[in-house]
């Protein structure tokens, strides 16, 4: 059964390309508001579950295409604020993105993937999260700047690339994977995959 990727982003492609699976590439769009949602797994298990199924749904709607297994994923950054968090996606623009690096400077915040794997041939679903802690030292003012100044927060959850330059700003990670902090924990995704699509 064929493998697809319900995302646009490359980096999700890179890493399933680096654990050796071909798969195809089918990206979607889906309502991504976080206003909705109370916290970051929940939102980001519904919207990996969205996209799935509208992947899914795209998949069937190619006559010629077959029976796939469709994979979503959608990443949430989560900012401490007193006993709750602030969900932070993707900046909408330069003066979003310095906004979301001052509130993650020097903080102790939460990075949550959702996976989710749908199978076309049934509908069948199955999906996970996954969680990683992400300590940040201080940011200078003049450092978030020129780092916003370079570009490399488009289309990043949180306004950070942590598999790009942004490295340097993390001092420690807790409890899931580099991977997941990039945007598809790979493992989790092929544990679902395998469940739901045996290879």
């Amino acid at each position: 059964m064929r493998l697809v990727l319900a995302s646009a982003s490359p980096r999700r492609r890179e890493l399933l390309q680096a654990a050796g699976v071909e798969f195809s590439v089918l990206p979607v769009d889906v309502d991504e508001d976080l206003a909705a949602f109370e916290s970051p797994e929940q939102a980001a298990l519904e919207l990996a579950v969205r996209k799935a199924r509208a992947g899914a749904a795209a998949w069937s709607a190619r006559r010629e295409s077959g029976a796939a297994c469709i994979v979503g994923a959608d990443t949430v950054v989560a900012a401490p604020r007193g006993n709750a968090w602030s969900l932070l996606g993707k900046p909408v623009d330069a003066r979003d993105a310095e906004r979301m690096l001052a509130l993650l400077s020097g903080t102790r915040h939460l990075v949550v993937t959702g996976v989710a794997v749908v199978r076309t041939s049934d509908a069948a679903e199955r999906s996970s999260v996954e969680r990683t802690f992400v300590t940040m030292r201080e940011i200078a003012r003049a450092e978030r700047e020129r780092y916003v100044e370079s570009g490399e927060w488009r289309g990043k959850a949180g306004g950070y690339a942590i598999q790009e330059t942004a490295d340097r700003f993390v001092v420690g990670l807790e409890e899931g994977g580099f991977d997941n902090v990039v945007g598809l924990p790979v493992a989790l995704a092929l544990r679902l995959l395998d469940e739901l699509c045996p290879r």
